[in-house]
């Protein structure tokens, strides 16, 4: 896992899950009415919580997996079925919808600082980013390897802060067609690495079954 092809890889696979750019009209539609410090406030603790979230996900979550029973291979094949319906949504427009439904709600419960919901969970640390994370954690070894993975998600979560604070501007760059073409076109790269996911489990399992 330290090695750079595998960084690129897990840096892809999380960037297009969190998908930074998808979040940032979501961000402009949370903190509407806000000045611009309050702005950068509210993306510094949503960053800074949902980077606690993934590490703590990444330290104890395949001991988790341990203590249910749950092998590292098997995981790995429904984590990889999990990433592929993800991008099937964004393919077809349908996880954007989700997320601002999800945005709306979290509008309406916290309208004065939508920091920790909706912003840090679900929308940075989701179900998909949780999967990604335990699956890279899998494939860690030591601790130059789990301290690689969390500079990798650090690294993702500098760049949804970047975009919180050019999320202004950003929308008015690339328009609504030009957020859609984008999400396409992340789906198509993130079912792609779904499947390696999955052939990765199967392979993995039928060589501990040989």
């Amino acid at each position: 896992m330290t090695d750079l092809p595998a960084l690129i890889a897990a840096f892809t696979t999380l960037f297009i899950i969190i998908d930074p750019l998808g979040l940032a009209p979501l961000f402009v539609a949370l903190t509407d009415g806000m000045t611009t410090a309050q702005r950068r406030s509210v993306a510094i603790r949503s960053c800074l919580i949902g980077a606690m979230l993934m590490l703590a996900f990444l330290v104890l979550g395949e001991a988790l997996l341990g203590f249910i029973g749950i092998s590292m291979s098997a995981f790995r094949i429904a984590g990889g079925v999990l990433l592929f319906l993800t991008a099937l949504e964004m393919l077809f427009q349908k996880r954007q919808a989700r997320r601002e439904d999800s945005a709306n709600e979290g509008a309406i419960e916290h309208q004065d600082d939508p920091s920790v919901f909706p912003l840090a969970m679900p929308l940075i640390v989701g179900p998909g980013a949780i999967t990604t994370i335990i699956l890279l954690a899998g494939q860690a070894e030591g601790v130059a390897g789990f301290a690689a993975v969390a500079a990798v998600m650090l690294t993702v979560l500098f760049t949804v802060f970047i975009a919180f604070l050019v999320a202004p501007l950003l929308e008015r760059l690339l328009g609504k067609t030009g957020l859609n073409i984008l999400t396409r076109l992340l789906g198509m790269l993130l079912a792609a690495l779904a499947v390696q996911f999955i052939l990765d489990g199967l392979l993995e399992t039928f060589g501990m079954a040989a």
